[in-house]
């Protein structure tokens, strides 16, 4: 089983800025992860933003971050949280056109359990998307983010990647796209801005690190990993719960052609499944279930064959939204799919060999997992 080990500032070596826990289903338990989200909350010491696309937590670990966030706003922290109201997806054909993951329609009421007032929290809602971020800002110079929803199957069941970041470059943009999705409670043009990287460091190497956040930036996005893809020269790894964006497949199926780069990686079996049965419904999409069931082929990728989204039931998707391309990490709460680009997201590319290394050594536990 994968070793776990805390958040720390040092990561893996002292001096480290930037740090990475690696979940898994069983794992660790929804109660420790929230210890961990407690002490992350109990280093703010001016302010406290938090964006949250769904809450859904047993007494216990509500409490535990509950507890935390009350203990800092009595200290004088300013806390601020930004959740999504809109219509989550509840059907496979959803899933694909949203971009987002299954949740619960109630999130508006769970995030009452955190136990902020009113004025400190603001449902953000828009018909082109939802806001689908899980990032925490502390005191404009730390970062918390990654593909981890603040819930029980999320933190217990499921397979998750969380970045730690300290960097106030990194964490003045994350501010910057909160202030929008703050100021105006919908998505409209957040993250329409340029960004520029700051080189971290992970196990004492450097880790050039850079964020990009949808809409505002969403097509490109799409373009960049695509493009990214075709450049590629040694490996692409694929953690990620779907890859349904058109511009990576057809990056994907030209690398197979060419026949010099290594590919593998696990994902969700029963929600790529889903989706390819949407697909199957209209002829103008064939090409793209051709497209994907070669590159699982091929590329021997694994699915988690995980439950069925049923509203009301404890779910275990395989919910990562990670790519390895030969040293650089891709990772956030950004789905591998053209819908995405439509909501509010953020993605992280990470240049770090090391880090690259400890992902994939992740993605092959987890394939031996799947593959029993």
């Amino acid at each position: 089983m994968t070793e776990h080990k805390p958040f720390r500032a040092s990561g893996g070596k002292a001096g480290d800025t930037l740090a990475v826990r690696f979940l898994e289903e069983d794992g660790q338990t929804a109660l420790e992860v929230a210890g961990w989200l407690a002490e992350f909350i109990d280093g703010a010491r001016h302010s406290l933003d938090l964006a949250l696309y769904d809450v859904r937590l047993d007494r216990d670990s509500a409490d535990l971050i509950s507890d935390a966030l009350q203990k800092r706003m009595a200290a004088g922290v300013r806390v601020r949280l930004v959740y999504d109201a809109g219509s989550k997806p509840q059907t496979p054909s959803n899933l694909d056109v949203s971009g987002a993951d299954y949740a619960p329609l109630d999130t508006d009421y769970r995030v009452k359990e955190l136990g902020l007032p009113d004025p400190a929290t603001r449902g953000v809602s828009d018909i082109r998307g939802l806001m689908h971020h899980k990032y925490l800002i502390r005191d404009r110079s730390d970062v918390w983010t990654g593909s981890i929803n603040i819930t029980n199957d999320s933190m217990s069941r499921q397979e998750n990647i969380a970045v730690f970041l300290i960097s106030a470059k990194l964490a003045e943009l994350f501010t910057r796209d909160f202030e929008q999705l703050w100021q105006t409670g919908r998505l409209e043009a957040t993250g329409a801005f340029r960004t520029d990287p700051d080189t971290l460091t992970f196990d004492g190497q450097s880790a050039r690190t850079d964020v990009d956040f949808s809409p505002g930036q969403g097509e490109q996005i799409n373009e960049w990993i695509a493009a990214r893809v075709m450049q590629a020269r040694q490996r692409i790894v694929f953690c990620s719960m779907l890859f349904t964006s058109s511009k990576l497949l057809n990056a994907l199926t030209t690398q197979l052609d060419r026949r010099d780069i290594a590919l593998s990686g696990v994902f969700d079996g029963t929600q790529m499944a889903e989706v390819l049965g949407q697909w199957g419904q209209r002829s103008d999409l064939d090409w793209k279930i051709a497209a994907v069931e070669r590159v699982i082929a091929e590329g021997r990728l694994i699915g988690k064959q995980s439950q069925p989204y049923r509203p009301g039931q404890s779910h275990n998707f395989m919910h990562n939204k990670t790519l390895v391309i030969d040293d650089t990490v891709i990772t956030g709460s950004y789905n591998l799919s053209h819908a995405a680009q439509g909501n509010a997201e953020n993605m992280l590319a990470i240049d770090s060999p090391a880090l690259a290394d400890r992902v994939i050594a992740y993605v092959a536990h987890l394939h031996r997992q799947f593959s029993s």
